[in-house]
């Protein structure tokens, strides 16, 4: 029941060569390294974090 309000991220490619503040919203969802999947809760202020970097965050099923 508790799994029904996360969702799991994988930071899939690099922030190199991206803007600071993409920089910043990787290391504020918690991300540290590269192809590490996360789980976090989803609320409308994560949501908000993975809608700027979709090009470097995906959602895990």
């Amino acid at each position: 029941m508790a799994s029904e309000n996360k969702i799991k991220l994988q930071y899939f490619r690099s922030k190199i060569c991206t803007p600071v503040k993409h920089k910043l919203v990787i290391k504020g969802l918690g991300f540290t390294r590269l192809n590490q999947i996360i789980e976090r809760e989803n609320t409308p202020s994560i949501m908000g974090m993975v809608k700027k970097v979709p090009h470097l965050v995906r959602v895990v099923e």
